[in-house]
């Protein structure tokens, strides 16, 4: 089956092509990092991480850019004498690196700042001039909207139909008109501006991505991604300003839904985000994880507390099988042979169908916990290794040590020795048919929460959730 996208801009589900088979090009727009992430960013961030993983397992090679824009009229608001603007830019660049990387989030192949293009911004303004599409005024560069008769392709709308930019910059020819560059105003810190052709000033959010991309990645590429908030009029006039200076730009359109509350997206000027520290430091980062990825990723997920308690309950059942399976099989059934079930792959081909996918996922799980009920090894050693191969590639592998690793480890496996030496203690009571102290042993061990499994390769411990 081809992998099938949705793209934005066609507003329709189409065959993925890349430019090049083996290294597919994605650029997908970061953090203004002005303050620290919510769960809407680390959702966003999820959905392209889970792109990127399938594409690297069609295609093997992905270069994958993600930006980080650490000049904005936001970062400076927000700056204070004590902790300058690039200061504050830093230490909340590291806050959304700490949070994506909890959630397993990978890396980018590069992740450039804003700061460090701006020779390249000047330069695509350069030619934006020179083309016509844009003009300097007292200092300022703006992109003349009128000038593209293409404006507007990516939402399909009209110049004549948008609302206005409310600002009223000195010397805009008309109000859609956007700036490139602008002209440094009194009172902003001289560590802010930079010298260019039209004066010192600083250049607009807009111009930023598309110098980037380009740098990174040539002017043309695969996909571009984002939050579905960012297409008008932030993806709009990236489309328009790099179409106009010549480059073909992204071929494929793709965003991501919001996080909502109440039906309100969540966002930081409506004042109703959950912080993603906030939310981290009450739930296993690999359940938040799941609570954010199950969703399709283009639909808006209201998130609640009983999202991350159906999130914890499903990577349970994972995790129980997996454990199961390794104890009874041993390590040399990891070594058998399994192809990828084409329910699964067929789910993630048709526009990233994570939801569909979780169901051939937990349909293994039930098939192997049944095919370990039979004693049939041979069945349940395939449903488990599928069962890793499929979790693997989506970041939700319990097993994967990344997650037994992550924050309570310490304590896990304190808990695990304690409880073992206490089912050691009961086994050596029955072995001297010493039933009474048997039971108080096991009687402590359930009032402590957790449950013990007798079988015919031993006493196992889990925690009951219930």
């Amino acid at each position: 089956m081809t992998l099938r996208l949705y793209d934005t801009k066609a507003q329709a589900l189409r065959d993925f092509v890349p430019l090049d088979p083996a290294n597919v090009t994605m650029y997908v727009c970061g953090p203004t990092v002005q303050s620290g992430p919510h769960i809407g960013h680390l959702r966003g961030a999820l959905s392209f991480d889970i792109l990127r993983r399938w594409l690297t397992y069609r295609f093997t090679r992905v270069t994958f850019v993600r930006n980080v824009t650490d000049i904005d009229d936001k970062v400076l608001a927000n700056a204070s004498p004590i902790e300058p603007w690039w200061a504050l830019a830093y230490r909340m660049e590291l806050e959304f690196t700490r949070a994506y990387g909890a959630i397993g989030v990978l890396p980018p192949t590069y992740e450039p700042r804003a700061t460090a293009s701006i020779p390249q911004m000047i330069e695509l303004i350069e030619r934006l001039i020179a083309a016509g599409h844009a003009y300097p005024a007292e200092g300022s560069v703006y992109f003349d909207v009128r000038s593209w008769a293409e404006y507007g392709e990516l939402t399909n709308q009209r110049p004549d139909a948008m609302d206005s930019s409310p600002d009223t910059d000195a010397g805009k020819r008309d109000a859609l008109d956007f700036a490139l560059w602008k002209a440094v105003k009194p009172g902003e810190p001289t560590s802010a501006t930079w010298e260019s052709p039209w004066g010192a000033g600083r250049p607009g959010w807009h111009i930023e991505c598309s110098a980037m991309s380009r740098r990174y990645l040539g002017g043309e590429f695969d996909i571009h991604g984002g939050g579905l908030d960012l297409r008008f009029p932030h993806h709009e006039n990236e489309l328009a300003q790099s179409r106009a200076a010549g480059d073909a730009f992204a071929r494929y359109w793709v965003h991501n839904g919001l996080v909502t509350v109440g039906d309100q997206k969540m966002s930081k000027s409506l004042g109703n985000f959950l912080l993603a520290h906030d939310v981290l430091a009450r739930h296993d980062p690999l359940v938040v994880r799941y609570a954010l990825g199950a969703a399709h990723y283009r639909s808006s997920l209201d998130l609640t507390e009983a999202s991350f308690a159906e999130a914890d309950a499903a990577l349970e059942r994972i995790r129980t099988f997996q454990q199961r399976a390794a104890r009874v099989l041993g390590e040399q059934s990891w070594l058998t042979a399994a192809e990828l079930p084409a329910a699964f792959a067929e789910a993630m081909d048709d526009d990233l169908g994570v939801p569909q996918a979780l169901a051939v996922v937990h349909e293994r799980v039930r098939a192997g916990n049944t095919a370990l009920d039979a004693g049939d090894r041979a069945a349940a050693a395939e449903a488990a290794v599928q069962v890793g191969r499929m979790t693997g590639i989506l970041g939700l592998n319990p097993e994967d040590p990344q997650w037994r690793t992550q924050g309570g480890a310490a304590e896990t496996a304190a808990l695990d020795a304690l409880v073992r030496e206490m089912i050691t203690q009961r086994a050596d009571a029955r072995a001297q048919k010493d039933w009474a102290a048997a039971d108080r042993i096991r009687d402590a061990i359930a009032a402590a929460g957790i449950v013990l499994e007798d079988g015919p390769d031993g006493t196992h411990w889990s925690v009951n959730d219930g």
